[in-house]
């Protein structure tokens, strides 16, 4: 752990105010490492909650392309948080398992148009953009606003992939 989680009661009033962000979450790790820098957290906090709270983007959708960041990243932490979101959101066992193992089309617990969301994700995460094929495909089920909240969040979880990863943060739990 290169930078330790920052104990809630040394917080001041600027650091509360930046981590309010995330009302009703559970203090974690991640955001007590974040209370290290107040100014960052708030601002970054204030994209993160759009993503995850008003995006247009579906939250299953949401949910497989964070779950293939964080497999691609090799973020624990991030895969950790994420595994329960998307179990909330019905997605099964042998899908996520399927999202670990993903390789183009051979993933069979996974639907057409999940293989296509985690075939963006490979993309985004190789490239720095989506084929016109994909782009394409993608609009099959999302609009123009939904695709742009889908990059903004596969590229807002690999930044958070690699901050968690270079920060060290560790799970809460095993």
């Amino acid at each position: 752990m290169r930078l330790p989680p920052l104990p809630a009661d040394q917080w001041d009033e600027a650091t509360q105010q930046a981590l309010s962000a995330m009302r009703g979450a559970d203090t974690n790790n991640a955001l007590s490492t974040l209370a290290h820098h107040p100014a960052l957290a708030k601002a970054f906090l204030r994209f993160n909650v759009h993503l995850l709270m008003t995006s247009t983007l579906p939250t299953r959708i949401r949910e497989l392309a964070i779950l293939r960041v964080a497999h691609r990243r090799d973020c624990a932490y991030e895969w950790s948080h994420h595994v329960s979101m998307a179990k909330d959101e019905g997605i099964t066992d042998e899908q996520i398992d399927a999202v670990r193992s993903f390789a183009g089309e051979g993933a069979g617990h996974l639907d057409a148009f999940d293989r296509t969301v985690l075939t963006a994700v490979d993309e985004l995460d190789e490239k720095s953009q989506l084929s016109d094929a994909t782009w394409a495909a993608l609009g099959e089920r999302l609009n123009d606003r939904q695709r742009m909240d889908f990059v903004f969040t596969v590229g807002c979880y690999a930044l958070l992939a690699m901050a968690f990863n270079t920060f060290g943060i560790q799970l809460e739990h095993d």
